[in-house]
């Protein structure tokens, strides 16, 4: 093929990609030149603009692969190709539906009840009774809704092999706080869908690992799928190597280490292993001949879930229920990212359809499954969007909606609780009777209802027994339910704090060194003063700079090991509390006695005490004073 055939046919591509995207005529799905061309024009210059270096993408339909490319390199030094048969990614969070049929395996068995406190199931540690008389059971962990803290800094994902340990030695080693009763809220955790996938290796007897392997792989013959970690020596030049971006070129980094929480996220599979896969899930449990589930057991997977609003998809056992393209397409399946890849398992009983996407690299890896997954859904089964005039009275509601929200998947017990800020959304009344929501429009369509102004998502707030806005729910994203955050929590707040008491704190530092010679004259209580002050501010100070700099770190880094500047700047708060509290006395002194240089002056110390008051409340607030960490 010559390049200029090459080059006509990619900006062909990228034609009908932005031209179908615009449409609302479906295309062809079942025309494997059509589906190439949309992919190709979605893919390719996002890939090259994200600095991908390999992607997967495979489309079933009725039975039949129409359509399978790999694009970019699983080897770059080497230039070895993406093939869509045997080169394997790492799916994620996808990994959670080979445990969730594990589960309903061991249900159809009679193993297993969905409704019994999984502490029955658990052999060397025991869920928290945190909420007497409520336990969690399979069925809140399914959902989602078992009301455990999220957490993962240091320790989700790991680069070293030194720090694999058992599974029900990890669990019990990073087992969250249970911060709502079960079923209550929607808060997704990979800690509790692990514990599942201990609870299936307990009562079947056979590590986990194998279990899938033998009950799941080898029945659908999936032939290069494991959860195995390192993997297996047959696979390793099968896998698409991880591959970091920076202006120098690709730098290769460790194989991510999920084993500690396997169940969640461990696999390592290929497109077309992910297929037969979706054969069985499409088929009532059955592919070729070969069962993995009853057929009322997986409808029992897709019907008996969970949602805080009838108007909108929740969850199904396990599966999430997603929000794409036309109406009646009911999209089923799971999303699912590691630091590295980020990928896509769609799945359409009415169509007979698979979409399966996965993409590598750091940081552009979600990149292409942006512009493609969509896209796909809308522009192949496209919905018509009617234009909705907001309602002329909405002004008069709009009030009880605003504010800054917050996910339920989230920490409260742990330093990484800081996190809850930086993942805000907020919520706006706009003049024109709409709300902003993040970066986009909504209009009212009912009560606590509303719909994108210019798309089909919709978003259903709740509200407390007084009436009072408490979240809200986006369709089609069941596990990730918002709550309304109070003043404290919010970014704004504590930005404008750090930064009152950070000037304060500086000004503390610039007027000692400036009045350097005046502070070595003092004596007795001033003297000890100035000396308070000195070490409360720059202990405040380190404290925040070294704190900057652990949440500057790269993602990879950040997530595989706690850095060091981190854990440095925990230091800085444990001590200045007893600088704060001879600070506090300092400061009644100086006023009963009149001490220092006027009633300024006294002023000025007073509030270098309540500036080391409200740091005390930041670190106090956000579990930053003491090491709450896991090492």
């Amino acid at each position: 093929m010559t390049l200029q055939r090459i080059i006509l046919l990619n900006l062909l591509a990228g034609l009908l990609f932005t031209l179908s995207v615009q449409a609302q005529t479906a295309l062809d799905i079942n025309d494997p030149a059509v589906v190439e061309a949309f992919v190709d024009g979605a893919v390719k210059p996002t890939m090259e603009r994200a600095h991908n270096p390999s992607g997967v993408v495979m489309v079933m339909k009725d039975g039949k692969i129409i359509f399978a490319k790999g694009y970019g390199y699983i080897d770059l030094q080497k230039r070895i190709p993406v093939d869509p048969d045997t080169s394997l990614f790492r799916p994620g969070s996808i990994s959670k539906l080979f445990t969730w049929v594990a589960v309903m395996q061991q249900v159809e068995q009679g193993r297993l009840d969905l409704d019994t406190d999984v502490n029955r199931y658990l052999k060397s540690f025991q869920i928290e009774d945190s909420w007497p008389g409520q336990p969690v059971t399979l069925r809140h962990i399914m959902t989602h809704t078992a009301g455990f803290e999220d957490g993962g800094l240091g320790y989700l994902i790991v680069d070293d092999p030194e720090r694999l340990m058992p599974l029900a030695e990890s669990l019990a080693k990073y087992q969250p706080q249970r911060v709502n009763p079960p079923g209550m809220h929607t808060a997704y955790s990979n800690w509790a869908t692990a514990l599942a996938g201990l609870i299936v290796q307990n009562v079947s007897g056979q590590p986990f690992n194998d279990y899938v392997q033998r009950h799941i792989f080898a029945v659908l013959n999936m032939q290069h799928s494991s959860f195995a970690e390192p993997l297996p020596v047959d696979l390793q030049p099968h896998m698409a190597k991880n591959y970091k971006y920076n202006p120098r070129g690709e730098q290769e980094i460790s194989y991510e280490l999920v084993s500690n929480f396997g169940p969640a996220g461990a696999m390592a599979t290929t497109a077309l292993d992910m297929s037969k896969f979706a054969g069985a899930l499409l088929n009532d449990g059955e592919f070729n001949g070969r069962r993995i589930l009853q057929a009322d057991t997986l409808q029992r997977m897709l019907d008996d879930g969970f949602s805080h609003d009838p108007r909108v998809r929740g969850m199904g056992l396990g599966l999430l229920l997603r929000q794409y393209g036309a109406d009646g397409l009911d999209i089923y399946g799971h999303d699912g990212a590691t630091l590295i890849f980020f990928s896509h398992f769609g799945l359409s009983r009415q169509e007979n359809l698979m979409l399966f996407t996965s993409f590598s690299g750091s940081p552009g890896g979600p990149e292409p499954h942006k512009a493609l997954v969509k896209s796909f859904y809308d522009v192949f089964f496209p919905r018509a969007v009617a234009a909705i005039p907001p309602p002329a009275d909405f002004a008069g509601r709009a009030d009880k909606y605003i504010g800054t929200y917050h996910s339920w998947r989230n920490n409260y017990s742990q330093a990484e609780s800081l996190r809850r800020m930086l993942g805000e959304t907020k919520v706006a009344a706009l003049d024109d009777n709409t709300l902003l929501i993040g970066d986009k429009r909504y209009v009212e369509v009912d009560h606590n209802l509303f719909r994108q102004l210019d798309g089909y998502q919709q978003i259903a707030f709740q509200q407390d027994a007084d009436g009072s806005i408490s979240g809200f729910v986006v369709d089609g994203m069941g596990v990730a339910q918002s709550y309304k955050a109070p003043l404290q929590d919010t970014l704004n707040f504590n930005l404008l704090l750090l930064a009152l008491c950070l000037l304060i704190f500086c000004s503390v530092v610039l007027r000692l060194v400036y009045q350097w010679r005046l502070w070595r004259s003092q004596t007795g209580i001033e003297y000890r003063a100035w000396l308070a002050s000195a070490g409360l501010a720059l202990s405040n100070l380190l404290f925040v700079i070294l704190l900057l700099t652990a949440l500057t770190t790269e993602l990879p880094e950040l997530m595989f090991n706690l850095p060091t500047s981190f854990i440095l700047a925990l230091c800085f708060p444990i001590l200045a509390v007893p600088l704060l509290l001879a600070h506090a006395f300092y400061a009644v002194q100086i006023w009963r006695h009149r001490l220092l240089a006027g009633s300024w002056a006294r002023i000025r110390y007073s509030l270098v005490t309540l500036a080391g008051f409200a740091m005390l409340w930041f670190c106090l607030h956000w579990n930053l004073l003491g090491f709450h960490y896991y090492s």
